[in-house]
């Protein structure tokens, strides 16, 4: 009892800075960045991918989660963005072009973890320091690349994961047909995971402030749970209603802009619960060597 009163106080505070940090002002500030930073983001994971296992293969794990929440439409929209992006910047033999391509990519996905930077930072309640702002730029950019390269890493993991359990689970069908039932909650499993080593990293390392990693990973694995319930509510919605027809052509770009704005508000949910649950465990919140507390910090 004494523990779902705890979650209950947990929630009610986290809701209540929610507001008074409009944190639905961050998330469709960070959704509109997200949008533009797809394509590229998909593209890298791709090429790093498909390095081991071809790109239609890379292309296939990646743009097939996407497919089961958005419908077919929004999979094939997201995978028309991906391709002309793609040829645009590496369809030409030249070198020179092709290094400008993926350091147009490298910087488009970067964009949006600056903007998630900007929002955690928010949410942690520090502000950086005056006079430093072509410094800190930098440092910003080369975090930000640092994190596309991890979630390519990620990406790679998970995809090298399902392609082995899924031998395993072929091989022993054979053995017994009943095994061939684990392969759904394994796989589960193994995205839930990836999902929660991702949200750690970015928690506790991207803002300008000392998080310990045991309370970003209890931020973080609320965070998956409510992302993955919801990429299934979502998706489930979309094949049982007519959402998004009303806007005709442009559809399929409502739907995924909902998506992306639902899965914003979720990620900033989790991080503003990863907060306030280090505030009450009386945990310090330590700005970096280039940050200060916020002048307008909630006390704790």
């Amino acid at each position: 009892m004494g523990f779902l009163e705890e979650g209950w106080r947990l929630l009610k505070a986290t809701i209540r800075e929610w507001h008074a940090k409009q944190i639905s002002v961050l998330a469709a500030s960070l959704a509109y960045y997200a949008i533009f930073s797809l394509a590229p983001l998909i593209i890298i994971s791709v090429m790093i991918v498909g390095a081991f296992f071809g790109e239609a293969v890379a292309e296939g794990e990646i743009v097939g989660p996407i497919r089961s929440v958005i419908g077919e439409d929004g999979a094939r929209f997201v995978e028309a963005l991906v391709y002309n992006l793609r040829e645009e910047t590496s369809g030409s033999s030249n070198s020179i072009r092709w290094m400008i391509g993926v350091g147009f990519l490298l910087f488009g996905a970067s964009g949006f973890f600056v903007q998630i930077q900007n929002a955690l930072n928010r949410i942690w309640e520090v502000e950086l320091e005056q006079g430093r702002q072509v410094q800190v730029f930098f440092q910003k950019r080369l975090l930000s690349f640092l994190m596309v390269l991890l979630i390519s890493i990620l990406v790679f993991l998970s995809v090298s994961a399902n392609i082995v359990l899924a031998y395993f689970i072929d091989m022993l069908t054979g053995v017994s047909p009943m095994l061939e039932s684990l392969w759904q909650p394994l796989s589960f499993l193994i995205t839930l995971t990836i999902i929660i080593l991702l949200m750690t990293s970015i928690y506790s390392i991207l803002p300008d402030a000392t998080v310990d990693w045991k309370d970003a990973l209890v931020g973080s694995a609320i965070t998956a749970v409510l992302f993955m319930f919801g990429q299934y509510l979502f998706g489930l919605f979309l094949r049982q209603t007519n959402f998004g027809s009303a806007y005709g052509f442009a559809s399929t770009f409502i739907v995924l802009v909902t998506w992306i704005y639902y899965s914003a508000h979720i990620f900033l949910f989790g991080a503003n619960l990863t907060q306030v649950y280090a505030k009450r465990l009386g945990h310090a919140i330590v700005p970096e060597e280039n940050a200060t507390r916020a002048t307008n910090a909630q006390s704790s």
